[in-house]
């Protein structure tokens, strides 16, 4: 077995299938919430992080091409926003631009696994840096925080197999990116000058989405395998203490965001199909879930009562009612009327 063949069955929940089928929504439905696709984007594969821009567009990665892509919330046209950035290095895997966050009118893009050692053995183009890149007005990108680099100087402890990790998303806070690395198991604090410090670690629980609202950092954990609800859960960041477990209950869970009547929804990416480490999860088993009083998450559910399909989700975003979540391979839905 190759070493890049390793490394894609080894990063945990990191490798997932493409293939997205699209939810339908009857008549009956458009009383409750309903899901229905906005747009179809990219080369098929391992597409991740999103943000609403300043225009009030969502704006979504493709790692595969290493470029930012602008889709109108109206129509679903989609164009592309900026290029020219790492892409990934591994074909099956996620990498290069995975996430996105503005600060003003000025684009900030967070890639990862463009280059690096895994299992000792180099991979990538060493030219091509993992951390976090401000958008220029003439288009081009500055890397602003190596944290592949911090990462390979700063190594956790226990030392995991890529030296530079797996960063999954970013979010703004105080003025600092926060960036949850699922490989090394921690948040990392990051200034727009290249400072990077680190201001929580966590066992093999994956930590993978953020969400930063009304100065609360909220985040999600993956779980280890084999993934099972217990251990996937949305925990509350705070200063001078350990981490609050919020929430938990649902598997595989990959983003957290503040959504209607200010409750905090979570992405489960769904059910762990058991074959390995690494594999995704069964088709059609996502679900979006809301976070409830009792330390629950709940499946939202239809007009019908009927719990709300998704097929692998990775990032969602909310404006009013409406959930934009993104799919791995570059499908975007509209989950309406929440």
């Amino acid at each position: 077995m190759s070493a890049t063949r390793r490394i894609a069955l080894s990063i945990a929940a990191f490798v997932l299938a493409a293939g997205v089928i699209a939810p339908t929504a009857s008549a009956h439905d458009r009383r409750g919430p309903s899901v229905t696709r906005l747009a179809t984007f990219g080369s098929g594969g391992f597409v991740t992080g999103s943000t609403i821009g300043p225009d009030g567009a969502v704006y979504v990665t493709d790692g595969d091409a290493g470029s930012v892509k602008r889709i109108n919330r109206r129509n679903g046209h989609v164009t592309t926003y900026a290029t020219g950035l790492p892409r990934k290095a591994l074909p099956d895997a996620i990498g290069g631009p995975v996430d996105i966050a503005f600060v003003g009118r000025t684009a900030y893009v967070l890639v990862t696994l463009v280059s690096g050692k895994a299992f000792g053995q180099p991979f990538g183009n060493s030219a091509d840096k993992n951390g976090i890149y401000r958008l220029n007005r003439n288009g081009s990108f500055t890397l602003v925080a190596d944290i592949g680099q911090w990462s390979v100087d700063n190594p956790p402890v226990p030392a995991f197999f890529i030296d530079t990790g797996v960063q999954y998303a970013m979010e703004i806070y105080h003025g600092r990116f926060l960036v949850t690395d699922g490989h090394h198991n921690r948040v990392l604090s990051v200034t727009r000058h290249g400072s990077i410090k680190q201001i929580a670690t966590f066992g093999n629980q994956v930590p993978t989405g953020l969400e930063v609202t009304k100065g609360h950092v909220f985040i999600t954990q993956l779980g280890p395998n084999p993934h099972v609800p217990a251990t996937g859960r949305v925990l509350e960041l705070r200063r001078g203490a350990d981490p609050r477990v919020v929430a938990a209950g649902a598997s595989m869970l990959i983003d957290v965001e503040r959504g209607p009547g200010g409750k905090l929804f979570a992405l489960s990416q769904g059910q762990w199909d058991g074959v390995g480490e690494g594999s995704p999860a069964l088709p059609n088993t996502g679900r979006l879930v809301v976070v409830k009083h009792n330390g629950t998450l709940a499946p939202v559910t239809d007009g019908r009562g009927r719990e709300l399909v998704l097929d692998r989700p990775t990032a969602m975003e909310f404006v009013g009612n409406t959930a934009y979540v993104v799919a791995i391979n570059g499908v975007v839905y509209k989950v309406s009327n929440l």
